[in-house]
């Protein structure tokens, strides 16, 4: 009963059931979604993805390219590209948002495919975005909370498997399907199940996110035409929770729809990479402006030691990473670029510092210890030796843009102007802020790309 539970929680769903904090904090991931869709479209992922496949995308260019840095004119595609390059250009600097309890990055697949159909198909009040958004959000994160640890553990993306089905329910939700129809819309996008962790490092991790966003909205799209699929799709025996985990407890986190609201548990990333590194990257940037406060030369450092739980190495353990991508997934370089700068931006996520002289020399100074007693997933301690035998040491209990040290909302705003600049300029990127901002009063959604 699982995917009829979802289905007719979902077009039930209506904006006056969302409560203020629901509202801003859809407001707030929507928000950083574009910063980092816009940002993001300044890699190759995207470039590569749209040269590639606009040949055979011959719909009408309805539905926009957020990063596009051309006139109002410019920057469009039909839906199903949109939805897939955004998807993309979301996710590939890592960059985006967190539910910490099951690793998934909620808003790249479920805003890609909404923003799409909702320019194409509009217009599209506020309201109705947000309250398809929400219903698609807390779709994906209950159902990979009833797959958690294992459905991750055995190497699936879990953002991608899980958002497919999320963006069909969001999209769905906004073209009106009745609730048989809802449950054929997660039957076709739960077939699609996209994205393996073996592909973490590379291009084709945000690959996962723009193919999910495309499949999701595909299914809800054949289901509104009465495309079928099966109506047991999720809790069938061969089914989607009982192929892809060994262990599933999905009505439980059903009968929680509009009880206990997952997008309030949505975290945003200080740091353009894995998240298990966040703890890292926040003590050597911590230890970097002590040691210039006392006077210490970074240069003479001797050894960086490092105390963390298992999951660091498990994600993030290459010790010789050799392109800005795989960068994103080194303990060993988030470690060696935080002591070294003080900071940890997209610009030291690049090919160029991934194989800087000096940064790979203090990569070798790293030296990582395990312990799962001592250290959860958002803690670590870093000890720094200087060549004249003094050290330095930070412990974070809990990282910065975790739950309980959250971004401020000046933090956030300073992250979304610094990658929206670098890609459409100052006066752009500050329409771009108050059109986000404001998308939850709007009478037409897809008048966003006009706006900046």
């Amino acid at each position: 009963m699982a995917t009829l539970q979802l289905a007719s929680w979902a077009t039930n769903l209506t904006f006056a059931d969302l409560t203020p904090l629901v509202i801003e904090a859809a407001v707030n991931s929507i928000y950083n979604w574009a910063g980092c869709a816009i940002g993001g479209y300044a890699q190759d992922a995207p470039h590569i993805a749209q040269i590639t496949m606009q040949p055979f995308f011959g719909g009408p260019p309805t539905s926009s390219i957020l990063g596009s840095n051309g006139s109002i004119s410019e920057g469009y595609a039909d839906a199903q590209l949109a939805a897939f390059l955004n998807g993309i250009a979301s996710h590939v600097d890592d960059y985006d948002d967190t539910h910490l309890e099951t690793i998934i990055h909620p808003t790249g697949v479920v805003a890609s495919a909404l923003l799409a159909v909702a320019e194409w198909k509009g217009p599209v009040t506020g309201e109705d975005f947000l309250t398809a958004f929400v219903a698609g959000v807390e779709a994906e994160c209950k159902l990979g909370l009833s797959v958690t640890p294992e459905h991750y553990d055995v190497g699936w993306h879990i953002t991608s498997t899980v958002g497919s089905i999320g963006a069909s329910v969001a999209v769905g939700k906004l073209i009106g399907l009745d609730v048989a129809q809802m449950q054929n819309a997660i039957g076709v996008a739960s077939t699609q199940v996209v994205g393996m962790q073996e592909f973490f490092g590379s291009m084709t991790k945000s690959f996962h996110v723009g193919r999910a966003a495309q499949g999701g909205m595909l299914g809800a799209l054949l289901a509104k035409n009465n495309y079928t699929s099966s109506l047991q799709a999720l809790e069938a025996k061969y089914g989607w929770l009982h192929v892809v985990s060994t262990r599933e407890n999905a009505t439980a986190y059903f009968d929680q729809l509009g009880h206990i609201w997952e997008i309030e548990k949505n975290t945003f990333k200080p740091f353009p990479c894995g998240i298990v590194l966040h703890p890292t990257i926040d003590a050597a940037t911590q230890l970097h402006n002590e040691s210039i406060e006392q006077g210490k030369d970074i240069a003479s450092i001797k050894s960086i030691n490092l105390q963390v739980n298992s999951e660091v190495l498990v994600l993030t353990g290459k010790t010789s990473p050799k392109t800005g991508l795989e960068g994103k997934f080194s303990v060993y370089h988030a470690a060696a670029v935080g002591i070294l700068y003080g900071e940890a931006t997209p610009t030291y996520f690049t090919d160029e510092v991934v194989t800087n002289a000096t940064v790979v020399e203090f990569r070798k100074k790293v030296n990582v210890v395990t312990d799962d007693k001592r250290f959860s997933k958002d803690q670590a301690t870093m000890t720094i030796e200087f060549e004249d035998g003094s050290t330095l040491e930070k412990h974070i209990e809990h990282a910065i843009g975790s739950l309980e040290n959250p971004l401020t909302e000046a933090q956030l705003q300073k992250k979304f102007i610094d990658q929206v600049s670098k890609r459409i300029g100052d006066t752009r990127a500050e329409k771009a802020d108050a059109a986000f901002k404001g998308i939850g009063n709007m009478t037409d959604v897809g008048q966003l790309r006009t706006l900046y």
